[in-house]
């Protein structure tokens, strides 16, 4: 999905980035061995990369869910606000780091039923706290408990959807082009 109005900053690079921006695109060359395109747009506000990287390291090394897990919550925020960046992104990642059988990510992809219990109560649970703007109700919540979920779990899902809606959000704004290294899990809403 993208906004009707295309922001036109142009990425940005690490030599031509703020210095906090900079150093989380260093980072990211360190880390994935490229810098995504996301982080080039995202870098014209430092504060919205450095949060949005603050955040998703924070998720995926503290909110006790396992890599699987991770993705699911991740790919069920991005489909939901219609993100064809993130959702190839996170489709790639579930593929060749995370872990994800494909019959579940292609279901969440593909908006089908997901062919596992408790990954489909988390990826419920998600899309209902996205739709419902953090209001569910009791039978949400006790869907997700009864799944082996915690309510700490609740908030660490609150965490997942506040840092993908950040780079759904932005992707939207720029019409970020998705990378070569997603592009065989290209996706449209």
């Amino acid at each position: 999905m993208q906004a009707e109005y295309k922001l036109t900053l142009p990425p940005l690079t690490e030599a031509n980035a703020d210095t906090l921006a900079a150093g989380r695109m260093r980072a990211a060359q360190a880390g994935f061995g490229f810098v995504p395109s996301m982080y080039g747009v995202m870098a014209n506000s430092p504060g919205l990369l450095d949060t949005y990287v603050h955040g998703y390291e924070r998720f995926r090394t503290l909110s006790g869910f396992t890599p699987a897990e991770q993705e699911v919550v991740l790919l069920a925020v991005s489909r939901e606000n219609g993100c064809t960046y993130c959702v190839a992104a996170h489709s790639f990642i579930a593929d060749k780091m995370s872990g994800v059988p494909a019959a579940v990510t292609d279901a969440i992809r593909d908006g089908r039923p997901i062919p596992d219990a408790r990954l489909a109560a988390l990826h419920d649970f998600t899309r209902t706290m996205v739709v419902k703007r953090g209001l569910p109700d009791k039978a949400d919540v006790s869907a997700f408990l009864a799944a082996g979920y915690s309510e700490r779990q609740i908030l660490e899902v609150v965490l997942a959807i506040a840092v993908k809606t950040l780079s759904n959000y932005a992707n939207h704004m720029f019409h970020t082009p998705v990378d070569d290294m997603f592009a065989g899990r290209a996706w449209t809403d």
